[in-house]
């Protein structure tokens, strides 16, 4: 049985005509991930939606991607097994970043504690545009 998990040879990639810079330059703002995150009951979906409502009086387009939000849907076939909680995190940054290359202010709010899971999302945003706010008193794992 040929599985289509990993790198199938029938898919590539597509390059959009309208590039990054167009459509930042078409909203008048930059792409970036603002990542939130803490533990439950910490703020986090607060901050984000106040920091969505802030940008939207600013005349600025954002999206907030709550974590309990995409459990109800994106997520919704995933537990809290740390398994789970890597998946979570791993979806969420990469719709994070496509909302980001939209040219949209992208804020995701959600309990994320694994660092290594953090810093991958990281990763897939070029050019330094993910802003990590944590709402611990503790460091993060």
């Amino acid at each position: 049985m040929m599985s289509t998990v990993g790198n199938p040879a029938n898919i590539f990639w597509h390059e959009n005509p309208v590039r990054k810079a167009e459509r930042e330059k078409l909203l008048n703002q930059q792409g970036c991930v603002v990542w939130i995150t803490g533990l439950s009951g910490s703020g986090k979906s607060t901050l984000a939606c106040s920091l969505g409502r802030e940008l939207q009086t600013r005349g600025k387009l954002s999206y907030v991607l709550d974590g309990d939000n995409l459990r109800h849907g994106l997520n919704k076939n995933l537990g809290f097994s740390p398994e789970s909680r890597t998946e979570n995190i791993r979806r969420t940054g990469e719709v994070a970043n496509l909302f980001a290359d939209a040219g949209l202010i992208c804020i995701a709010s959600l309990i994320s504690p694994y660092r290594k899971d953090r810093d991958a999302c990281r990763a897939l945003v070029p050019d330094n545009k993910f802003i990590e706010a944590s709402l611990m008193f503790t460091d993060l794992l």
